[in-house]
């Protein structure tokens, strides 16, 4: 009976490492706590899988069970070619709600984990289970210790875990899984070298050549569009963060915090939407941010500047770009007083902030070329956070 689902945890904790899902988990971390990240991780599984649970538990009493245990074991090793296919470079539309912390959690997992392999896997468990509910226990469990690992990872780890090597656990278990089922369900007579030894060796190749795949994209360092866009966002929102908090002013100025009525904490807002994984909402027109009379530190100012230029100059995204924009608008409305309009390359807009004031064109000009200076002699490490340590 506990077997079922300790079955269950195991195989949804190795099928989501190194899935969106330990990215989106570490996102929402860095803006709510962490309690109600993984609540929300959890109703969001329980609602997905109870559904799948569901569907499977049903499929039992109109199909034999040895039928659903060659089906499942057929499947099993489909999740394992499925886990070492590369990525195709569209990414995946994450959702993004306007709700309380662990309600825009749960939704965006229950959305997100739709059709998914994990979803699909707690079917096939289901399917031929004596203990449903335990099945999915333990599905909802492996959702929870998957999404506690990829926040832990993000905050201590790093890359020090590659994805590569994730992908590849999370296959040979899924194939083990699935040649047991195979092997106990499939008649006997049907077990012969002439069909086992040629399935085996199809397998193998088919798996060495998805791994040499992989490994091909690794050398020339090609990642997914969702893994490599993720991490160069959030890695930008959370220097950016800082930098902003270096740049405000705070209260002996202020008096009282302007909020989104001054340029930096409507850039606060913005920052903190997209580490939330939330729609920033512009404010009216009419509203307008205070510019002037404020003496901030235009060095600062400089550095965030930059730093925005240097993601702008990286991702050929612009949907996801809108806040990145909105961010270098009022840089560029502090320092030279209106912002740029458009950025299709650095040398462009350089020509651009030329025309009206050449020193801080200068000043940018420098300062991108170190940091893309920075980023060649580590390529491994971003250049946001490469400067971040040097500071």
């Amino acid at each position: 009976m506990i077997q079922e689902m300790i079955k269950a945890f195991f195989l949804i904790f190795i099928a989501e490492m190194g899935d969106k899902t330990q990215i989106l988990a570490m996102a929402f971390a860095t803006r709510f706590p962490v309690r109600k990240v993984l609540l929300g991780i959890g109703l969001g599984a329980l609602l997905n899988h109870g559904l799948a649970v569901a569907l499977g538990s049903s499929l039992s009493r109109v199909v034999p069970l040895s039928t659903i245990q060659i089906i499942a074991g057929a499947a099993f090793i489909g999740f394992a070619l499925w886990t070492l296919k590369p990525e195709n470079g569209e990414e995946e539309k994450e959702p993004r709600m306007q709700f309380g912390p662990t309600a825009t959690v749960a939704l965006a997992f229950f959305i997100g984990e739709l059709g998914d392999k994990t979803q699909l896997t707690a079917i096939t468990l289901a399917a031929d289970a004596r203990y449903p509910l335990l099945i999915l226990g333990g599905t909802v469990s492996g959702m929870i210790a998957t999404g506690a690992l990829g926040i832990f990872i993000g905050k201590k780890l790093g890359e020090k875990i590659p994805e590569l090597g994730i992908k590849i656990l999370a296959a040979s278990v899924f194939i083990l899984f699935g040649l047991q089922k195979l092997f106990q369900t499939i008649p006997a007579q049907f077990l012969r070298a002439y069909t086992v030894l040629p399935f085996i060796c199809l397998l193998t190749l088919t798996v060495l050549w998805m791994v040499h795949l992989l490994i091909r994209r690794r050398r020339a360092g090609i990642q997914s569009a969702f893994v490599t866009k993720a991490k160069l966002l959030h890695d930008y929102y959370q220097h950016i963060k800082e930098d902003l908090n270096d740049i405000c002013l705070g209260l002996t100025y202020c008096c009282a915090c302007q909020e989104n009525q001054c340029a930096v904490g409507q850039s606060k807002e913005i920052v903190q939407s997209a580490l939330a994984n939330q729609e920033w909402q512009e404010p009216a027109e009419e509203t307008g941010t205070n510019h002037w009379d404020k003496p901030f530190v235009k060095e600062r100012v400089l550095d965030c500047l930059v730093d925005t230029l240097w993601l702008l100059s990286r991702i050929q995204d612009e949907k996801s770009l809108t806040n990145v924009h909105f961010i270098r608008g009022q840089m560029e409305t502090i320092l030279l007083g209106q912002p740029i309009k458009g950025f299709g390359n650095i040398e462009s807009y350089l020509a651009k902030v030329r025309e009206i004031d050449a020193e801080i064109a200068g000043k940018i000009d420098g300062m991108f070329r170190i940091q893309a200076a920075n980023e060649l002699r580590q390529p491994s490490k971003p250049a946001i956070e490469g400067r971040k340590s040097r500071a």
